[in-house]
């Protein structure tokens, strides 16, 4: 992932702050936390996340990770699973909360709170709107995101791969029953380096962490592959 450059530096809360007077004495309104949701795949062979076009200011054209206010009567968790289905049409995936994040705006403060969610791209259906571009972006390619998202895509990044080496997180992006290919395609793009595949598919097998099924599956002209699913 290239060095990322600040751009627009309007903080999400910059349109959610105010002040009302009574009498002599003057009041801030507390704001409403912004709920924002870093929403990884695994597309042609790389690490992606999904970004939205920005169609109004602030920040108008640039790209940003889907958020918003935390609306009324709504926890975290819901409004974090509200903007996933909305973007995406799912709900039954890996969504986690990340971390909270001050956000900015010429000294008006407020709080993010960011989650996020592993899904495969062929279960996804993106909206089409006019006003509501979506697009997966590999992280690779990225330079700059609207609202100085970078910080947050940055921490998602490192928890994944913290958790790729504990965890069988790598199922979230894969179907059921898998090739060791697929599932070694899957570690390269988010560690973003080479695997050996010898040592790999060793451990994997060795350790239990995955179990052959009596299926297999043709691809190209290679004699049919062996499916594995997770073991837990």
């Amino acid at each position: 992932m290239r060095p990322l450059r600040r751009h627009c530096r309007h903080g999400i809360a910059c349109a959610t702050s105010g002040a009302v007077s009574f009498a002599d004495t003057s009041y801030t309104l507390p704001m409403a936390p912004a709920v924002v949701v870093v929403i990884f795949t695994v597309l042609e062979g790389r690490l992606s996340v999904l970004l939205i076009e920005r169609a109004a200011e602030p920040c108008q054209g640039e790209w940003a990770l889907p958020g918003g206010l935390l609306q009324a009567n709504e926890t975290l968790d819901g409004a974090a699973s509200r903007k996933l289905q909305d973007e995406t049409g799912l709900t039954d995936v890996f969504l986690e909360q990340l971390y909270s994040f001050d956000a900015t705006d010429e000294g008006n403060a407020g709080i993010v709170v960011a989650y996020f969610a592993l899904l495969p791209a062929a279960q996804a259906r993106l909206r089409r709107e006019l006003e509501w571009r979506p697009a997966w972006h590999a992280l690779r390619d990225l330079e700059s995101l609207a609202f100085e998202n970078e910080r947050i895509l940055e921490y998602a990044r490192e928890r994944l791969r913290n958790k790729l080496a504990y965890t069988n997180v790598a199922y979230s992006f894969l179907p059921r029953r898998f090739t060791l290919r697929e599932l070694q395609g899957v570690y390269e793009a988010i560690l973003e380096e080479p695997v050996d595949k010898r040592n790999f598919r060793r451990r994997m097998v060795g350790l239990g962490i995955v179990r052959a099924t009596n299926e297999t599956r043709k691809e190209g002209a290679h004699r049919p592959a062996r499916l594995y699913e997770f073991s837990s």
